[in-house]
């Protein structure tokens, strides 16, 4: 699998052009099938794992932090830990867990609660540093250089070796590294959005979004890398039993995206999904997709489009699809 890089002169980590997400490991999937689906990641030459101290807290019986503990008792019995980068998240674990995970009981992003989230996180995955260290979500209750601060120390006392955002605004992602620049911290190298082929409607573009504002910005900086969660909407692209337009995706330009976006899925032999995880990764700019799968059958069929090519051609048609030109 081809690799990135993500951050700048403060620190780097190379990882693969996409990353497993994890979510329900050790919840709703069990530990036998999240090793089953980390092993041939890992043997496809994926080395980037996404998780969070509050996965999953929203499952049966979940308190968060099973999928980090899965990760670590992988990690351990392959003795893979050197070759993998794992991503994880502190910001939204609940406070009354087991309890109540609304987000009103979120831990925040508090020096305090950022200190004591990387104390959990490495304890649960069993390593002495965390490759990349996410703001979970906009905390707008702690000032935004309290949060900077905490985060630019953690990297250069060497508990993190990258640090990123996620489901933050584009005006609160450049404030909070022009605050880290005028300390002299390691600034957010990069964010984590929600992310898909089709358009989210307009009133639910906000923060945990890609926006066009964000993907421009990200081309003027070429330290700062844009990731995409949930980019296949649940299976919502190919299963029959699942909605096109989940997750606020509702759009009337959509059924236009829709139409070009299986129609050059079937030109080239591929799945519809296949095709939108390949325009991410072909992109300008190539955006990272964190992508999750239930079974290895599901996995595979991801895995493809890593060999998919589009050409220009098929990137101009499948990105004027539904603006009207």
């Amino acid at each position: 699998m081809r690799q990135r890089k993500l951050g700048d002169e403060h620190g780097t980590i190379a990882v693969s052009e996409m990353c497993l997400g994890t979510i329900p490991f050790g919840t709703s999937t069990d530990e036998e099938t999240s090793f089953a689906l980390l092993d041939r990641f890992h043997a496809a030459g994926g080395t980037f794992l996404d998780t969070a101290n509050n996965y999953d807290q929203w499952a049966d019986n979940g308190v968060g932090g099973e999928s980090e503990q899965v990760i670590g008792r992988w990690m351990r019995s392959r003795g893979v830990r050197d070759q993998m980068v794992v991503a994880t998240k502190v910001g939204a674990l609940s406070t009354k867990s087991p309890g109540d995970p609304a987000f009103e009981n979120w831990e925040g992003l508090s020096a305090k609660a950022v200190r004591a989230g990387v104390e959990g996180s490495l304890k649960r995955l069993g390593v002495d540093r965390i490759d990349l260290y996410y703001a979970h979500w906009d905390d707008r209750a702690p000032d935004l250089a309290e949060t900077v601060e905490t985060f630019g120390q953690l990297a250069r006392e060497g508990f993190a070796s990258v640090i990123g955002c996620s489901n933050t605004p584009v005006w609160r992602i450049e404030r909070a590294r022009a605050l880290a620049r005028a300390a002299g911290l390691p600034p957010y190298s990069c964010v984590q959005q929600l992310h898909t082929y089709l358009w989210p409607r307009p009133d639910r573009a906000d923060g945990s979004v890609v926006t066009p504002e964000l993907v421009d910005y990200a081309r003027t900086e070429p330290d700062f890398a844009v990731l995409g969660y949930k980019p296949l909407l649940r299976g919502g692209y190919t299963r029959a039993d699942r909605r096109p337009f989940e997750l606020a995706y509702e759009h009337p330009s959509n059924l236009a995206r829709l139409d070009v976006l299986n129609a050059v899925a079937k030109e080239l032999g591929a799945t519809a999904n296949q095709v939108v995880l390949a325009w991410m990764m072909q992109g300008d700019p190539a955006i990272i997709p964190v992508t999750a799968a239930g079974t290895v059958e599901q996995l595979e069929e991801q895995l493809g489009a890593l060999d998919l090519v589009l050409d220009a051609a098929h990137l101009e048609r499948l990105d004027a699809a539904g603006t009207g030109d």
